[in-house]
């Protein structure tokens, strides 16, 4: 587990890949949605696809606000409220 980001509004930790648990396979990412106080955790396709979208966003040298907008594309999927974190 590696916090990977973290900014006012969002925080992004990477979990390694374990090929012993199916959920974490290729690895998974848990976003959280600090000012709305919910998460989702993404795993497989969908976090291979993220890792690739913030390559290609780092290799721009985005402004924090810019990493905060992509992140918030992820806001719609975010279900789960964070209680305790």
């Amino acid at each position: 587990m590696n916090l990977i980001y973290n900014s006012e509004q969002y925080s992004v930790v990477e979990f390694g890949a374990d090929r012993s648990l199916d959920a974490l396979r290729f690895g998974g990412y848990e976003i959280v949605d600090k000012g709305g106080k919910r998460e989702i955790f993404i795993a497989g396709i969908l976090a291979q696809h993220f890792r690739r979208d913030v390559n290609e966003l780092i290799a721009g040298e985005p402004t924090m606000q810019e990493i905060d907008e992509f992140l918030g594309s992820y806001d719609a999927l975010m279900s789960h409220p964070v209680l305790l974190h």
